[in-house]
């Protein structure tokens, strides 16, 4: 187990508010900025957990899982953002990703993202839950701590090789695009007195549930460009959607969204690709997706599409202005269960694994407050193109709510940064009940507290 140092600590904490760029002194076009593409494979080996442990682990293969990102040189500091095609990331294990992809980039933690796009058939990676489960003797693992040493060590020589072979970016593109028949909310079926009934998940069986409407979701796929010249270099994609359209079989997989990602990646090996999962803690495909092997290609094909929509929708301009700026706040915990409940069900064998290994995440989260160690939001802006990180599974309002702050600009969400609190609920929610809000590890006031994150950084200028 690697040890976080003081300094690290504090240095990617922060302060409340960091903003840092480079603007053109009189309007003109940015001039020296550079960008480093980078990508690696992070499919997990035979055996390695999946979604937390309490599904089949690894067994093969269907397609691979990437990590991808870039390095942006020259607008200060430089800034790393990186997706993962896992589960998630959480608490010190993400501070650990984004210090490996700092240290390689030149830079210090608090100008890295790192988001998740949420697959299951994946690693759900805390280091700290790992160690909680390790202690018992008798839990499948849900990150195998070599496993992740191998994937930050490769991380870090792509990123360093990645720098050295870096290209001018001269220009930035966004537009955005239709998705149709994919999203649609998960918490749409209440009783008469506000109550959350039922929850049409990420597949749905029940012709009643997937009968109705699909509820508040963003339906559009928003996609950033950078470019040199004429030539995009990177093209980022954002769309608010679980990405499961089935699992549980033990193949590892980037399932509808990253096959869609990986065609379009086909037609364009010059330019790299990258899917981020928006705020879609309450959003899936359920209405439209009734788990059958075959509808796997078919939301691929749709979201990929929806690509295509915003590729042709795509404003270009020079770069005449990048600032980076972050947020840091730490969520209280939920009172309840304590921390000795928790324990008491990591170590009550007769229980399923779920009921150990999940009480575990939760316990890592409690500790983690306790330390004190915040969770960082962050914004790239360029020009009037906003690209705000957001933690965990945060609920689509507040990506409703970042665009509606940005007075009419350009604003694409990538969530599922910083996993630790889990779902991440509205402040309504929680009268209404639902498993989102059984899981969620934050107290209520978490509405106040990231809207109030995401406020600072949409009006940093």
């Amino acid at each position: 187990m690697h040890h976080l140092s003081r300094r690290l600590l504090l240095q990617a904490a922060g302060s409340a508010m960091l903003p840092a760029g480079l603007a053109a002194a009189s309007g003109g076009q940015v001039a020296g900025l550079k960008i480093a593409p980078f990508r690696i494979d992070v499919t997990p080996p035979n055996g390695h957990g999946c979604c937390g442990g309490w599904i089949k682990p690894i067994e093969g293969v269907d397609d691979a899982q990437e990590a991808a990102g870039f390095v942006l040189l020259g607008a200060g500091d430089p800034i790393v953002v990186c997706a993962v095609d896992w589960t998630g990331i959480l608490n010190t294990a993400h501070l650990r990703w984004r210090s490996a992809m700092a240290d390689a980039a030149g830079t210090t933690p608090d100008r890295a993202a790192v988001q998740c796009v949420h697959q299951h058939n994946a690693p759900f990676a805390c280091l700290d839950t790992q160690k909680l489960i390790t202690e018992q003797g008798d839990l499948p693992n849900t990150m195998i701590p070599e496993f992740f040493e191998q994937c930050l060590e490769r991380l870090s020589d792509a990123i360093r090789n990645a720098v050295l072979r870096a290209v001018p970016l001269t220009h930035i593109a966004h537009g955005s695009g239709e998705v149709l028949q994919v999203a649609s909310n998960r918490r749409i079926n209440l009783s008469p007195d506000g109550r959350i009934v039922s929850m049409r998940g990420s597949s749905c069986r029940d012709e009643n549930l997937r009968a109705m409407t699909e509820g508040l979701i963003d339906p559009q796929l928003r996609t950033v460009a950078f470019c040199n010249g004429d030539q995009k270099i990177v093209c980022c994609h954002y769309y608010a959607v679980h990405p499961m359209s089935y699992y549980g079989d033990g193949r590892a997989s980037s399932d509808f969204t990253g096959l869609a990602r990986r065609k379009r990646q086909q037609e364009t090996p010059d330019c790299l690709q990258i899917y981020f999962t928006g705020a879609a803690g309450n959003i899936a495909a359920g209405k439209y997706n009734d788990g059958s092997r075959e509808m796997r290609a078919i939301l691929a094909d749709r979201v990929y599409e929806g690509i295509l929509r915003a590729d042709a929708n795509l404003q270009h301009a020079e770069i005449d202005a990048v600032s980076w700026s972050t947020a840091d706040l730490l969520p209280e915990a939920r009172m309840s269960p304590s921390d000795e409940e928790l324990a008491a069900a990591i170590s009550n064998r007769s229980l399923r694994v779920v009921g150990r290994n999940r009480p575990a995440f939760e316990l890592a989260w409690k500790r983690r407050v306790e330390s004190g160690l915040p969770i960082t939001l962050s914004r790239l802006k360029i020009n009037d193109v906003n690209m705000l990180h957001l933690p965990a599974e945060s609920f689509i309002e507040y990506q409703l709510r970042a665009a509606s702050m940005a007075d009419n600009q350009f604003v694409a969400v990538a969530a599922y940064g910083d996993g630790g609190p889990w779902y991440i609920p509205v402040r309504e929610a929680w009268s209404q009940g639902g498993y989102e809000v059984s899981v969620a590890f934050c107290a209520e006031a978490v509405d106040d507290e990231l809207t109030a994150g995401i406020r600072k950084l949409m009006t940093s200028g």
